[in-house]
């Protein structure tokens, strides 16, 4: 005998069953713009922007992101892995934000802040900086900067190492990053040459101790060589240095009671122009950009 057919009424609702429970399934909870009293957000889609994604392997044709950068001439090798971790470099519209990722400059398209990069020619500049120049690209305290001494020049150069505001000689300008990178690592101790007028003659132990590595602010510098280049009773002293620490001349002699007045690079490794005046800048010849490059 069969059993009469449910009548409509009594038939179960299988859209609201859970399968694996035959329980009513359980509504999702209540969003906050779902509660009474909260106002509803009006839905917009959302811009599409590129994907984020961790370190691209590298292989055949592959080159470090930020040494593709660099010499593309964005910025120092150094500045460019800072430009990576803030996400604005993106590789065939992604987004890559790790260091160590790789990419082809030939066939990969990378752009940063969504701008197609290309790769320009080398340009190596030698500038005697004057006084009163900051040795930056921008400054955000609207003084004048080295770039402005630059006039008629193709290509985004930068600075290679700094001069302070009161300091001037000689500063390699140039969009070759990785060999920026190269003159300014304390590692490779570049030579650089100063001339320096002090107050009141140093004693000659004191010259030593800065021959032999002074210690400053809690920490031993690397040893650098000073000559009298000038005799007087506010000499000028000849000071080589193989590293660069923030106004390290100036606060050296300033630490034992010898202010500096007077400071101007003369010789940047193997770079010196005694001919060239404060203010002025040219071109390096092919033997000068191979001395520099065999560093």
């Amino acid at each position: 005998m069969r059993r009469p057919a449910a009548r409509p009424e009594e038939r179960p609702d299988r859209r609201r069953m859970d399968p694996a429970s035959a329980r009513p399934a359980r509504r999702p909870a209540d969003r906050p713009s779902d509660r009474p009293g909260t106002p509803a957000k009006p839905r917009s889609a959302a811009p599409a922007g590129p994907r984020k994604t961790g370190p691209r392997p590298g292989g055949p044709g592959q080159e470090r992101l930020q040494k593709i950068l660099a010499a593309a001439g964005i910025d120092s090798r150094r500045a460019c892995e800072q430009i990576i971790l803030d996400g604005r470099v993106q590789v065939n519209g992604v987004t890559v934000t790790e260091l160590g990722s790789c990419a082809n400059p030939r066939r990969d398209e990378i752009t940063v802040d969504l701008i197609p990069i290309h790769k320009e020619d080398p340009v190596y500049i030698l500038m005697n900086k004057p006084k009163g120049y900051v040795t930056t690209v921008k400054d955000d305290q609207g003084r004048p900067t080295v770039m402005a001494l630059l006039k008629g020049v193709p290509g985004r150069l930068y600075p290679v190492g700094r001069l302070d505001f009161n300091s001037e000689g000689l500063l390699l300008m140039t969009n070759d990053g990785a060999l920026a990178q190269v003159l300014t690592g304390p590692e490779h101790e570049i030579p650089k040459v100063y001339l320096v007028k002090v107050h009141r003659n140093p004693r000659p132990e004191l010259l030593k101790e800065f021959q032999e590595g002074f210690l400053l602010s809690g920490r031993r510098l690397k040893p650098c060589h000073i000559e009298v280049a000038e005799k007087g009773d506010n000499p000028w002293l000849k000071v080589t240095l193989t590293e660069g620490k923030n106004q390290q001349i100036r606060r050296m002699f300033a630490a034992v009671g010898h202010p500096v007045s007077k400071l101007r690079r003369v010789q940047f490794g193997p770079l010196a122009d005694p001919l060239l005046k404060p203010g002025a800048w040219r071109f390096l010849s092919p033997q000068e950009i191979a001395a520099i490059k065999s560093l």
